[in-house]
């Protein structure tokens, strides 16, 4: 029998994905499932990406590139941040990487060394505490609740401060609450960030998808002094549709963008060259696209929410970014995995615990589907929890 490493041993697989697979094995055998699992936009890549992806196949863009990416799209990021995210970074500053979980991976294991402390509020995306551990770190998480929006407050971040924190992760649009800071929430934490030297990693994969006026901001947009402390990691796969192509990238300070490189070079080497492409054509061509998704997600989250609220057992805030919402199960006695499993094998609805989130009285649903499949599914869902 394989000894295995202690440090995989110590990972757990991704929830997410292990419902979503026995959901689609559920509608390989016929069943109508209705699912709510994916993290994933259901609309096709645009055109124009998919074109210009295919214009540099075309023209021989099958080769090895550098580690770091291609120097077009490295530029095109660059510019992205200056221009619209008042982020004064240079193509020095920018790795392009297999996704943003890639990203946030390469970050981890170039930053993060044994007894390193990264704190994390919880709820929170899933990955981020087991990058922290295969990285040899410790996780820190601190929890949030509903009254505050699922936000981490300037006080509750200071005090979990110790002489061991190295990074604080910073995620808005989150997933799985659906959570925006304010831009004076961000400046709030920015300064305590500044107080205890500490770095900030902005995962900022869902800044596109803001509703109800609500306003991303940056963190290292808010002075010169954070911007120094601040990390960003984004990518392509939710603004754009493009979650199987596998574009991310990771902007920073130069000496850990190096770092990072020499990381990827001796990993995954380049990112798939022609499709780095079509990420150039959707950051520099029109973004209508991203409006016209946002359109039909203001649309469905209207739509569930309307749903969430007329089952009094359910409760949870309005989503301000993403395509997610965060939803109260406590009152139904039963815990998230229980939930999520008799739900999917009795009404053929796939959900996600939010034990995979750090809360375990609270279910992930996704609402990047349409409409009718959400109504079938919310009623599905609601016939369940008056069965309870």
């Amino acid at each position: 029998m394989i000894k295995l490493a202690t440090r995989i041993q110590s990972v757990p697989p991704s929830i997410t994905l292990t419902i979503s697979a026995k959901a689609k094995a559920m509608k390989a055998q016929g069943i109508d499932v209705c699912s709510f699992s994916a993290g994933e936009p259901d609309f096709d890549t645009p055109q124009h990406i998919k074109d210009a992806a295919k214009r540099a196949l075309d023209q021989g863009k099958t080769k090895y590139g550098p580690a770091a990416g291609e120097p077009k799209l490295r530029e095109a990021i660059a510019n992205k941040l200056r221009n619209h995210n008042n982020l004064d970074y240079a193509s020095e500053n920018i790795i392009v990487t297999n996704g943003g979980k890639h990203s946030l991976f390469n970050l981890m294991l170039a930053l993060i060394e044994p007894g390193d402390e990264v704190i994390i509020p919880a709820p929170y995306w899933l990955s981020y505490p087991e990058m922290v551990k295969l990285a040899s770190g410790t996780p820190v998480i601190v929890d949030t609740t509903e009254a505050t929006d699922y936000k981490i407050t300037p006080q509750q971040l200071r005090q979990a401060i110790t002489s061991k924190t190295k990074l604080f992760v910073l995620n808005s649009p989150s997933n799985p609450t659906g959570t925006v800071y304010t831009p004076q929430e961000i400046k709030d934490l920015a300064e305590v960030i500044l107080e205890h030297d500490l770095w900030v990693v902005s995962d900022e994969i869902y800044e596109n998808i803001l509703y109800d006026q609500a306003e991303h901001l940056s963190i290292g947009a808010v002075n010169p002094q954070i911007f120094e402390r601040t990390i960003i990691s984004n990518g392509f796969a939710k603004s754009y549709s493009m979650t199987g192509w596998r574009i991310g990238y990771l902007a920073g300070p130069v000496e850990l963008i190096k770092a990072t490189s020499i990381l990827q070079s001796h990993s995954t080497s380049n990112v798939c060259t022609f499709a780095q492409y079509g990420a150039i054509a959707a950051l520099e061509e029109s973004q209508d696209c991203v409006q016209e998704m946002l359109q039909a997600f203001t649309e469905r989250r209207k739509f569930i929410l309307e749903k969430i609220r007329a089952i009094p057992q359910l409760s949870c805030p309005t989503p301000m970014g993403a395509f997610y919402v965060f939803i109260d199960i406590s009152k139904t006695g039963m815990n998230s995995l229980d939930f999520c499993d008799k739900l999917l094998e009795s009404q053929e609805v796939a959900a996600i615990p939010g034990k995979a989130f750090g809360a375990d009285s609270c279910i992930r649903l996704s609402y990047a589907t349409d409409l009718t499949s959400i109504e079938k599914g919310m009623n599905r869902l609601a016939d369940f929890v008056n069965s309870i």
